[in-house]
């Protein structure tokens, strides 16, 4: 094939969408202080809207990937788009407990999941030849961390200049450049081959009933939703409680959104590079070195001075492998279960790793409200991560092939 791969324009639309679905939804934790401050609610209710969140989010994603493999990605990532802009619209009209509830944690968040990892892989899977989807999808989820360096910077600027109420409408805003852009995935769906070189139960379509029979009959994928569970967690904790836990720490807020803009900075790189190093080692192996290195970076951070170094130093290290399981957690279920069922199999872990962020999203505001502080959550956390990187030990993969030479299109 001469000049640039069919699936690359696919795959920069989807990378471009993920940028702003993700940089909005991983910047909701700077709002928890002001929002207490002004309107005087909790930090347990807001904790608990945030988690909510969590929970929609990934209980969205197998029924949105289930629309978009049956009847393609575009118009689900138009109905999105809209739910992101009334959520985040609406939260300062309604802000409230349970305005909070329905606003950013039914709303924006089941919108943030219509552009999120499973539509967008799914949709970018059939195009890809399968010895580049790790890869491929290791770009896609760069942009959701370049969304996260570019969007907390610019979502703390203007909450300092002007209030959390016109960061949100500007977010509102902001959520409308999906629409034109889900345009390029029109009519994009799986076909039904299996992967190159992959054994897949179901050699045919046999129809999505029967995919999902399978899968819930594999230990592999069980495994998969095990390890995902955990970085749910670990991630919700950290993007709703982070600034208040620096906070704590007596620092200011531009060192919260400096930590998280650093987190999404080095999560552009570690993507990119396990989806790369996803082409050529086992990616259960990738996955379990991931988890047990969060493990070893929590406990670092627990027995070093909270300055605004250790800050950014432990939010580069976090930053490394932040959103980079999502590469070689689709690139297994592609190879066990091929592409034409991929955002729905994907979408359920997803839901899986929700569950885990509603969890840590919740208890972590119950700690701070009735402990004073997070000491038991980074204690959880390092074992639950711990546990992940044993359970993705045992799942089924193959070694990855030699790279097949690319046919003309």
């Amino acid at each position: 094939m001469t000049g640039t791969p069919r699936y690359w324009p696919l795959v920069l639309a989807a990378t471009a969408i993920l940028l702003v679905t993700m940089g909005i939804r991983q910047s909701l934790g700077l709002y928890v202080q002001p929002l207490a401050a002004d309107t005087g609610l909790g930090i347990v209710a807001i904790s608990f809207a945030l988690a909510v969140g969590q929970l929609v989010w990934g209980a969205v994603q197998p029924a949105f990937g289930a629309w978009a493999d049956q009847r393609g990605p575009a118009r689900v990532l138009v109905v999105g788009g809209l739910l992101l802009f009334a959520g985040m619209a609406l939260a300062p009209v309604l802000a409230s407990g349970w305005g909070l509830v329905l606003t950013l944690g039914l709303l924006s968040a089941a919108g943030a999941g219509a552009g999120s990892f499973s539509v967008l892989i799914g949709a970018t899977a059939a195009a890809t030849p399968a010895h580049k989807r790790s890869f491929a999808a290791g770009v896609i989820n760069a942009g959701g961390s370049a969304g996260q360096f570019v969007f907390a910077p610019v979502t703390q600027a203007i909450i300092g200049a002007f209030g959390w109420m016109a960061a949100m409408w500007t977010m509102a805003v902001a959520a409308l450049a999906t629409l034109p852009l889900a345009r390029a995935l029109r009519g994009k769906r799986a076909s039904a081959a299996p992967a190159a070189g992959v054994a897949t139960p179901l050699q045919q379509d046999d129809g999505l009933r029967a995919q999902l029979r399978v899968a819930a009959r594999d230990r592999s994928y069980w495994c998969l939703h095990i390890g995902f569970f955990t970085c749910g967690f670990h991630i919700a904790f950290l993007v709703t409680h982070l600034p208040t836990e620096i906070a704590l720490c007596g620092l200011s807020d531009t060192v919260s959104a400096t930590a998280l803009a650093l987190i999404g900075l080095c999560n552009i790189g570690g993507s990119l590079a396990v989806g790369w190093l996803g082409q050529r080692y086992r990616m259960k192996s990738l996955l379990a070195l991931m988890y047990a290195s969060r493990a070893l970076l929590v406990g670092l951070y627990l027995v070093s001075p909270p300055t605004p170094l250790t800050f950014y130093l432990f939010a580069a290290g976090l930053g490394a492998t932040w959103l980079a399981t999502v590469p070689p957690t689709a690139g297994i279920i592609g190879k066990l279960f091929g592409p034409r069922y991929l955002a729905t199999l994907f979408g359920f872990t997803l839901l899986s790793h929700q569950v885990g962020g509603f969890f840590g999203a919740w208890l972590g505001g119950l700690a701070i409200a009735h402990l004073g502080d997070y000491t038991w959550m980074w204690y959880a956390d390092i074992v639950l991560a711990l546990l992940a990187a044993a359970f993705n030990l045992p799942i089924r993969e193959s070694p990855p092939r030699p790279f097949p030479q690319e046919q003309p299109a």
